[in-house]
């Protein structure tokens, strides 16, 4: 009998380079049309509009490490999202030159709501952010320590499931409130806009908004290389171990809270990318996106694009925000309810999500019938 060990066929080990040759080059030809095409034959509005979602599948990509590759639901990055983009925005408000005639001691103007919030200079931590450098610093490492901080308690407590997608959303309330009660220091509720210039350059031209949009698509494109380095190594493979049977990994000998904490304080960086990247495109940035039902549409981008699939989660969210702008468009006030349905009708007959359906498709494709004797 022969009892040696089964040595992968080559049959198996050329549709693996097949499957990574379509990757390289479908990303490629992607990248090329989104950089090179695109900002040429797109109007400025909806160029504007591509680079938002291309923003938001920052966060995507970063939820997708965390929940599909790790198995860790996070119903809060909105907070990390929120904080990336207050960082930005307020070196931006900084930056507006109808700041308001009240001054500190020393002549220094301060934004309208702090005047109006009583407040006769401005805070010594907002000053820091007069330096671009500091704010675009601030913007990975203001959500990388809180998150470094949350996930630390949680993790080394063994806290999990439900339950960790239970604290992670009273994060993202507690933000929230935060946000709207210190008036004086946020804007509350109207957040911060009236953003005039980027680098001292006037963010309202079409010129900017194209460099914005194209910083986007590089930055995403270097995050997807980074994700499918991360996932494809020793690592990815102990993540999806953890995700499959977090005890048996632990037993085995690894630190397993070590690893979480890892994979939760790069999703969160990336939430901070992704926020940074939006509110220039948009102009504002307000408690609402760091509330609950913004970390929800988070996690539902990845749902619809494909669990444990960062081609799937860029392609949700890109998406789902296609076809929510669509219809806000046409009939806004059956998006939430075509939202709604569209979630169930992909966890009942498409578990797997877009994606799932396009590699079944490839797999059809490739694999070849056995033969029979």
């Amino acid at each position: 009998m022969d009892t040696s060990v089964p040595q992968p066929s080559s049959f198996t080990q050329s549709l693996q380079s097949k499957k990574l040759l379509i990757e390289v080059i479908t990303v490629a030809v992607i990248a090329i049309i989104a950089i090179l095409i695109l900002p040429n034959v797109m109007s400025a509005f909806r160029l504007n509009l591509l680079g938002r979602w291309l923003a938001f599948a920052i966060v995507a990509v970063g939820i997708d490490l965390l929940w599909g590759f790790t198995g860790m639901l996070s119903l809060g990055h909105g907070v990390y999202f929120a904080l990336g983009g207050y960082c930005l925005g307020m070196h931006l408000k900084l930056m507006s030159p109808n700041l308001t005639g009240a001054s500190n001691p020393s002549g220094e103007a301060i934004p309208d709501f702090m005047a109006y919030g009583g407040l006769e200079g401005l805070p010594w931590w907002w000053e820091p952010f007069y330096n671009p450098w500091f704010a675009m610093a601030a913007v990975v490492l203001v959500p990388g320590v809180v998150a470094g901080i949350l996930g630390y308690l949680i993790f080394r407590n063994r806290i999990k499931g439900v339950y960790f997608a239970i604290i992670s959303q009273a994060t993202s309330l507690v933000l929230s409130v935060l946000l709207v009660g210190y008036l004086e220091y946020t804007a509350g509720t109207n957040g911060l806009t009236d953003f005039r210039t980027f680098f001292g350059a006037d963010i309202n031209t079409p010129e900017v908004r194209k460099v914005l949009y194209i910083a986007t698509c590089l930055i995403l494109l270097a995050i997807y290389i980074f994700s499918r380095w991360l996932t494809s190594g020793k690592f990815g493979r102990l993540m999806i171990a953890i995700r499959d049977d977090e005890f048996r990994a632990r037993y085995a000998g690894y630190h397993v809270s070590f690893y979480k904490l890892v994979v939760y304080v790069i999703s969160a960086i990336f939430a901070g990318i992704g926020g940074a990247l939006f509110v220039p495109q948009v102009l504002i940035i307000n408690p609402t996106q760091a509330g609950i039902v913004q970390s929800i549409e988070f996690v539902i981008w990845v749902t619809v694009g494909g669990k444990a699939s960062l081609v799937g989660a860029i392609l949700g969210a890109l998406l789902v925000n296609g076809v929510k702008t669509s219809l806000s468009e046409q009939l806004p006030e059956f998006w939430i309810l075509v939202q709604g349905l569209a979630l169930l009708l992909v966890v009942v007959f498409l578990p797997r999500g877009v994606t799932g359906v396009i590699q079944g498709w490839l797999t059809q494709l490739f694999v070849r019938p056995a033969k029979t004797t």
